[in-house]
């Protein structure tokens, strides 16, 4: 009798495929039939990194001596060019050597930081909507996830009243509380208020409070802080941040990020990073350290091109009927679909089979996401003008 050795481990039983993983495989289906597909559905930038670093790039990896093994915390001088990243336009103070973390990526720093703070059957809180690879990461790490819903009518804000009665919390269950602003995929901001209930809720129940901040200075209005939860007396005690040059700096294929925090929480992740991976690839930490010391005509110019698509995106929300609040940043523009919808999926199905348009239903955010939809701002003003026309034409 034969035995399959085909057996996946338990904790990928409860981890499904990523909704667009699925999804862009019918819309090339689709392309190679020959239809015109026009894609506003992922959050990827379609804009080149800046030509200085690109050239940066180019020369690093000329050189015969930079194609070795690196140390999984990065180069001294991509630490040092973080930390003064940090200083010049959030305001916060970080040790490069103790308080920074390169990453290969935010993804990998979810995973990282849930592998070495959670234990099977620990407590995970998630947003509601969400970033889905905060839950996925949580279960492989063998965690129980609990949603926490986040509101329209709370401004997307977590309900602390509803949270502090949750049981999990009340009995020091919760090992990590995801947290991400400007918010995605409904474009929120925080606030200093925001900031310091999370960072007194993280304090008084001994809860890691896990910041997911790579859209902060996407619509940023000029002069402007970009925000930090960092910059919260107190926070380096029970947070930790992640940010990234994917959305700031276009680089999202270089996988380029970083976690900043406490010295301890950082030694803990550590010891999982310095067991996965070998580093990044010199070159690629080079020029992300010129990218970091970009000015501010680089985010202007940045900015400039997502505020006229976000025009052309509003159109498109309106010809839909859906309704959106205007003040959202990021890379994407969040509404609420007509009642006479059946549901936000029903919508984005048609919506691909009859004007070939593909953008993202919220449910895949969570369940208070299943009465929105959401379009992605890296897509040509082009693009975004022939959707329209498909719409109203």
């Amino acid at each position: 009798m034969s035995h399959s050795i085909l057996r996946p481990a338990r904790r990928v039983a409860d981890v499904k495929e990523y909704y667009f993983a699925g999804k862009l495989r019918e819309v090339a289906a689709m392309r190679q039939a020959g239809i015109d597909v026009i894609s506003l559905g992922i959050g990827g930038p379609d804009l080149p990194p800046a030509p200085e670093v690109i050239q940066a790039l180019q020369q690093s990896a000329a050189d015969a001596g930079n194609h070795s093994y690196q140390t999984f915390n990065g180069l001294p001088e991509l630490r040092r060019a973080f930390s003064d990243w940090y200083l010049r336009y959030y305001g916060v103070s970080l040790d490069p050597d103790r308080e920074i973390m390169p990453l290969i990526g935010s993804k990998e720093g979810i995973l990282h930081l849930s592998m070495a703070f959670v234990d099977p059957g620990d407590v995970v809180l998630v947003p509601d909507p969400g970033y889905p690879t905060y839950t996925s990461a949580s279960r492989l790490a063998g965690a129980e996830v609990v949603a926490y819903p986040l509101r329209q009518e709370n401004d997307w804000q977590p309900d602390f009243e509803a949270l502090e009665a949750l049981d999990a919390v009340k009995e020091g269950r919760v090992k990590i509380m995801w947290v991400n602003y400007p918010h995605m995929p409904t474009g929120a901001e925080a606030s200093e208020e925001l900031f310091s209930r999370l960072v007194e809720f993280g304090r008084t129940h001994g809860i890691l409070i896990a910041h997911d901040n790579p859209y902060s200075f996407i619509l940023k209005p000029e002069g402007v802080r970009p925000q930090s939860i960092l910059a919260i007396a107190g926070a380096k005690d029970c947070c930790i941040e992640m940010n990234s040059l994917s959305k700031s700096h276009n680089m999202a294929g270089w996988r380029v990020a970083m976690m900043a925090g406490g010295e301890e929480v950082l030694k803990m992740v550590a010891r999982v990073k310095s067991n996965v991976d070998s580093g990044q690839f010199k070159p690629v930490m080079q020029a992300a350290a010129v990218a970091l010391r970009l000015g501010n005509g680089w985010y202007d110019s940045l900015n400039a091109h997502y505020r006229r698509r976000r025009v052309i995106a509003e159109r498109i929300m309106e010809a839909l009927g859906c309704d959106f609040d205007p003040r959202q940043r990021g890379m994407f523009l969040w509404g609420r679909i007509p009642d006479s919808e059946p549901s936000a999926e029903a919508l984005a199905d048609r919506l691909l089979k009859e004007k070939h348009i593909f953008l993202t239903p919220g449910f895949i955010f969570g369940r208070e996401g299943e009465r929105y939809i959401r379009i992605s701002l890296c897509a040509t003003e082009e693009n975004l003008e022939r959707a329209l026309r498909r719409l109203t034409e």
